[in-house]
């Protein structure tokens, strides 16, 4: 059996904001967060992106165009969305807690 997860990082609603520029999660406690995805972009979690054994970032801001957009998302099972980037990157996963607590940092 699945332990139920928190209503804070269970999303009910994944799609672009109306005008299409964010990425728009609804999450199960009532919270709506939006997302630039330049901003996205730049929190990838993966290890071209953090250095594996420091958790240092080494994607710096500059190396990302600022007009940086997904071309495909992807499920990834039930905990995580990947993303497909216009400049070529593809290998991080973004989990709904990583999501939501980008936000809630936000």
């Amino acid at each position: 059996m699945t332990p139920a997860r928190e209503p804070r990082v269970v999303p009910v609603h994944v799609g672009p904001t109306e005008d299409g520029a964010k990425l728009r999660i609804d999450w199960a406690d009532g919270v709506r967060s939006e997302y630039w995805p330049r901003d996205l972009r730049l929190s990838c979690p993966c290890a071209g992106c953090v250095d594996e054994m420091t958790g240092v970032r080494t994607l710096q801001p500059a190396q990302v165009q600022p007009d940086v957009y997904p071309t495909a998302i992807h499920y990834v099972g039930r905990y995580a969305l990947q993303f497909v980037w216009s400049d070529g990157h593809s290998t991080g996963f973004h989990t709904w807690e990583y999501l939501r607590k980008l936000a809630d940092e936000g």
